[in-house]
């Protein structure tokens, strides 16, 4: 919709949008428009409020965006779904458009928190998918809820079981069992002191373990050790 893309360049910072894009190696930077992620935030709580659904709807079924802020805009609008079958067609629908890890990882939608028996079937569909932000996203969400009360090994035998060759799954792979090492450490141990990972994700999950305030200093110690030079 041209009315939202115009109130974007009014928000553009062209200091913010050299340094953004430097973060995002993926994304064409002549498609970064520079706004900071509390302001689009804002912008788009006043966008949900003030525009009728059908002009929403409109907007959201503009795929492919042009804009980086404009898929992030839509990663919020999704957040704002009530219903969690319409967030899941939502997100089914705009996964396929996400290049980067950015929007991907942003993304949050309340009502997914309170449907995690029928969002595990969903992780476990885009886990098995080709492309690479939508098993980020799946790979994301089995970190963010399932790794405290309701875990179960199951969860780290199907993120050690992703084979990949990109970098932005791997490295949620690594974060993955990373935060798996800090919540379950006993569970997940063994994962690293077999290597049942790619070398590369199994190093990077040990480096952010050790970074982590949250991985104690005696689990920091014994994790050095399975390090794979």
């Amino acid at each position: 919709m041209q009315e939202i893309t115009t109130q974007l360049f009014i928000m553009q910072d062209n200091e913010y949008k050299e340094f953004h894009g430097r973060l995002m190696p993926t994304v064409n930077p002549d498609t970064i428009l520079g706004i900071r992620v509390p302001i689009l935030r804002k912008f788009s709580n006043q966008l949900a409020k003030s525009l009728s659904k059908e002009k929403l709807l409109e907007f959201m079924n503009e795929l492919p965006h042009k804009y980086y802020e404009e898929n992030n805009i839509h990663a919020f609008l999704i957040e704002k779904i009530k219903d969690f079958d319409e967030c899941i067609v939502a997100l089914e629908k705009f996964l396929p458009f996400v290049d980067n890890w950015a929007t991907c990882d942003m993304m949050n939608p309340e009502i997914l928190k309170k449907n995690t028996q029928q969002l595990f079937c969903k992780i476990k569909e885009w886990i098995a998918s080709p492309h690479v932000y939508t098993i980020r996203y799946g790979i994301g969400m089995l970190m963010r809820y399932f790794l405290d009360d309701n875990f179960k090994t199951e969860y780290l035998d199907m993120v050690a079981a992703v084979k990949s060759d990109e970098y932005y799954v791997n490295m949620m792979k690594a974060w993955f069992f990373a935060t798996a090492l800090a919540k379950q450490y006993e569970a997940t141990l063994p994962y690293i002191k077999e290597k049942r990972l790619d070398n590369w994700s199994h190093n990077k999950a040990i480096q952010k373990s050790i970074e982590s305030f949250r991985v104690p200093k005696e689990h920091k110690e014994e994790l050095k050790r399975y390090k794979i030079k």
